[in-house]
């Protein structure tokens, strides 16, 4: 019987370590919950990026105006007729 005390301590430490320490651990479980969260906001802005890169390919597959868009923003490109003012705002120093 006085075996019995001392085994039993010893086992309840042991769940103690694994429940607060160990794999599986509280600790464990509270850090992979914020990554989870993490990842599901940067999985979400990712999807946002993808639906407006889907629309811009539609966009660009469909219709001239997108194209056309694209030619007078990247490329500076004017129609006949047409007079480019382009705005230079001076840097602050």
């Amino acid at each position: 019987m006085k075996w019995l005390i001392p085994i039993l301590v010893i086992l309840l430490a042991g769940l103690q370590y694994r429940l607060w320490v160990g794999e599986g651990s509280l600790a464990e479980v509270v850090r992979l919950s914020g990554e989870i969260e993490t990842q599901r906001t940067e999985n979400e802005r990712l999807r946002e990026r993808n639906r407006v890169l889907a629309a811009e390919v539609e966009g660009l597959k469909s219709g001239l105006d997108a194209v056309e868009e694209r030619a007078r923003e990247d490329l500076g490109m004017i129609k006949p007729g047409e007079t480019l003012f382009m705005v230079v705002e001076p840097e602050e120093r």
